[in-house]
């Protein structure tokens, strides 16, 4: 086999440096990384150009750990708004919000802050007396929050008075032992005041005033939820110091996320029902998985156009652009019963272009014939082949059949999402390269890549240095090698190409 010469591709004056060189590996990638640099001196640089090889970037700090936050729980019956109070304490529209009862559905957790004091804000569905189906499994998850809670913010809605419902969420309340801070929503000026006080009636102590809507009375509510929550949580989770993976499983509506998550967790933390889009607000959850800490967060499904949804679903969409693009790495789920639709394709686009590391699950696949999956397999590839680069994992969110072959598929994506080329190798690749498989003619002219540096990981960011214009199947090409050679398994990859003109003499 004949040896491919380190030097093609180079300028002259670098490649006539680089031929002295050792031979050894390490020192010969360093020498050829210095040849390269000097020969971009004759060449017109721009002031990102230096910055960039000249490695300025510092890389982000992770979040301090610290202990458990106290817990404040929001609870009430449907449509007394909850969530537009939540959206209110935390200073922005994060909860899903519209002018019709059963719009939140699971337990959301926010962190949130008043007065200098931290403290960790829980949003619920409405909690209903003798409900069935969905509406069933949404008081649950009240009750649920109201006992992992240090105090609870009980909403009732002072337009309409005491109802039944609240009396019946008031007995609850005190059977919890909690701390209860008593909230008259829709006191939208003077006249209402007196309706608010009707509440006295329920036992709760001082009804406090308050318009979610318009901001009136919330200063004086939060002093008093601030005197009922402890220093420190009895119910909170501490976050570990350098903070921990986050993982958001997502996929279009009725895929099995939700049902996937509370597989993991090993409890019903998530509602689920058959009906499609359930979930509304990505649910956050810390999760203990082979001695690590995860946050996986449950997400709403991507439907087939955002700008075609309406109200809750048109913002539960949004919610989920904005969870990818806080997590590290996305799990699609996709279903193995049947084919790969556009909404899927979608989804996947989101990830990669959110620069995610991406990992496929394909839910249901225990209910596949034995003599069916050799053609699926054959299906998948075709279908997938512009992402083959991604670990696929074949699961049951409902059983959970293979579910613990998602961790190792995870940690193999989040290792290459970080991977770092030294400059001195990935030169060397792009010089063998080059030599074995040129850039084509074009005009008469063939572009020289002239050097080449890593720029980011988290994803791998790879910029080029070249005498002319790189064709986008030559950039295919070289992201093609690039896996073959140093993996990247689970991680998009992104390839600029600057051109750059010799300098003037």
């Amino acid at each position: 086999m004949t040896e491919t010469d380190p030097t093609a591709g180079m300028p002259d004056d670098a490649a006539a440096t680089a031929a002295d060189t050792p031979l050894d590996p390490a020192q010969s990638d360093a020498a050829r990384e210095e040849a390269l640099r000097a020969g971009l001196a004759e060449y017109d640089l721009e002031a990102d150009d230096l910055a960039l090889l000249e490695g300025e970037a510092a890389a982000e700090a992770g979040e301090p750990g610290g202990a458990p936050l106290p817990v404040l729980a929001v609870v009430g019956r449907p449509n007394v708004g909850k969530s537009t109070l939540v959206n209110r304490i935390l200073g922005r529209r994060q909860a899903v919000v519209e002018d019709k009862p059963g719009v939140t559905r699971d337990r959301v957790s926010y962190p949130a802050e008043w007065a200098g004091r931290n403290f960790t804000l829980v949003d619920t569905g409405g909690w209903e007396v003798d409900v069935l189906g969905i509406d069933a499994r949404v008081a649950e998850q009240a009750e649920v929050a109201i006992s992992l809670a240090d105090a609870v913010l009980f909403v009732v809605d002072a337009t309409v008075g005491p109802t039944a419902t609240d009396e019946r969420v008031v007995r609850l309340l005190r059977k919890s032992g909690k701390p209860v801070v008593l909230c008259a929503n829709k006191v939208d000026g003077p006249r209402v005041e007196a309706d608010a006080t009707e509440l006295w009636s329920l036992g709760l102590g001082e009804p406090h005033p308050v318009s979610a809507l318009h901001g009136r009375g919330t200063g004086d509510l939060l002093d008093a939820a601030m005197k009922a929550l402890p220093q420190v949580s009895q119910h909170g989770t501490a976050i570990p110091a350098g903070g921990p993976r986050r993982v958001a499983l997502v996929g279009r509506p009725n895929v099995g996320k939700s049902s996937l998550l509370n597989k993991i967790i090993g409890a019903e933390r998530v509602v689920v029902d058959d009906v499609a889009g359930t979930t509304r607000d990505p649910v956050d959850e810390l999760v203990q998985l082979k001695g690590k800490t995860w946050w996986f967060v449950d997400t709403a499904g991507i439907r087939r156009r955002v700008h075609q949804s309406q109200g809750a679903d048109f913002y539960a969409s949004l919610r989920t652009q904005a969870a990818i693009e806080k997590s590290e790495v996305a799990v699609v789920l996709l279903d193995a019963s049947t084919k790969l639709t556009e909404q899927d394709t979608r989804v996947i686009s989101q990830a990669i272009e959110a620069g995610r590391a991406i990992v496929l699950a394909y839910n249901k696949w225990d209910l596949m014939d034995e003599d069916r999956r050799p053609f699926l397999e054959r299906e998948i590839e075709q279908d997938l082949v512009q992402v083959q680069w991604a670990p696929r994992v074949n699961l049951s969110a409902k059983t959970g059949w293979h579910a613990e072959r998602l961790v190792p598929a995870i940690e193999r994506a989040l290792a290459s999402w970080e991977t770092r080329i030294p400059t001195g190798r990935l030169n060397a690749f792009l010089g063998e390269l080059v030599a074995a498989h040129p850039h084509p003619l074009r005009g008469g002219k063939q572009p020289r890549i002239l050097f080449a540096t890593q720029a980011s990981t988290s994803p791998p960011r790879f910029v080029i240095f070249a005498s002319g214009f790189l064709e986008a199947g030559y950039r295919r090409f070289i992201e093609r090698r690039l896996r073959e050679t140093f993996g990247f398994e689970g991680t998009p990859i992104e390839i600029s190409v600057r051109v750059r003109e010799k300098r003037k003499r």
